[in-house]
């Protein structure tokens, strides 16, 4: 009776845990991305939220020492740059935040070695 309640607090203990690892959020060259950024290519990545709550999570997460500028004026595309002031040799050092076709999309720019 008592190995029961074992294996029953461990098993809640487990599902419990399991929200905490897929929400995860991802890291790369020490840049955070939104939970469920999927890689497309080498250093980019899909945004699975709109690009207002990706802006949000971005303001949220990096102060305003991180700067931030628009990249590009066309009325389709919606793109900023965030700076990385802390930026050292194979970490990043911007990145690039991006919609297009309704789709957000991150490219994470790593500075040389």
């Amino acid at each position: 009776m008592a190995l029961n309640r074992r294996y029953k607090a461990a098993f809640v203990g487990a599902l419990a845990a399991l929200p905490v690892l897929s929400f995860a959020e991802v890291r790369v060259a020490g840049a955070l991305l939104p939970d469920g950024s999927e890689k497309v290519e080498e250093n980019r990545y899909r945004i699975p939220k709109s690009w207002d709550e990706t802006i949000r999570f971005y303001r949220q997460t990096y102060p305003p020492r991180y700067t931030r500028r628009p990249i590009v004026d066309q009325p389709s595309i919606r793109a900023v740059h965030l700076e990385n002031p802390d930026a050292r040799p194979g970490y990043w050092e911007g990145l690039n935040i991006y919609e297009t076709k309704g789709e957000v999309r991150v490219f994470v720019l790593v500075k040389r070695k």
